[in-house]
């Protein structure tokens, strides 16, 4: 298998709040909130915190949904503590590999998306207030591209003392292509 990353800050934020988690048969992005204070630490928290937390363990959907549960109330408890760090958080995306499935976890509007036979697939959905709205069809995807409340997250890593997570589980297939990314990728 072959890996490839890469983060950029873009052209609007003066630092780059992503980290990337690229270890084993653990990929995947975390997008701290720009705006917030602790943006930053809330991304790198969620990775390192991951990382402690899948230790050791067989890939499943139990663990990796109960890993990011307890990564969320580390990171949500971590602002108890420090003022500078009040209404931090991150969106996490990951994949974790066993030798015949991926187990995707999910949590905000950073995305997963596989490339299969041609075909090019999104396999999680967005935490966001349009893209709710686009679910329940009050939007339309095209009115959704250009919307003034389109980076508003309704899920996030920290910003609550519990998250719900959603898990995907897609079985591995030669020849399989995938990228995790953050919204500065896919809303380009």
């Amino acid at each position: 298998m072959r890996v490839c990353h890469r983060t950029h800050q873009g052209l609007v934020r003066a630092s780059n709040q992503d980290s990337l988690l690229v270890e084993g048969r653990l990929y995947g992005v975390a997008d701290g909130m720009g705006g917030h204070k602790g943006g930053e630490v809330a991304s790198t928290s969620a990775r390192d915190d991951l990382l402690r937390e899948l230790e050791g363990k067989t890939p499943s959907v139990a663990a990796l949904s109960g890993a990011i549960e307890e990564v969320n109330r580390q990171i949500y408890h971590q602002q108890e503590h420090d003022d500078a760090l009040t209404g931090l958080g991150t969106t996490l995306s990951v994949l974790w590999m066993s030798d015949d499935f991926v187990y995707i976890g999910h949590v905000g509007d950073s995305r997963v998306y596989l490339l299969r036979d041609g075909e090019f697939r999104q396999m999680t959905l967005d935490h966001s207030l349009v893209e709710q709205l686009v679910r329940e069809g009050v939007l339309t995807e095209e009115e959704a591209q250009n919307h003034p409340m389109r980076n508003i997250i309704t899920r996030a890593i920290g910003t609550d003392e519990s998250v719900e997570v959603d898990v995907v589980v897609e079985e591995r297939r030669k020849g399989d292509l995938w990228l995790a990314c953050s919204d500065g990728l896919h809303g380009l």
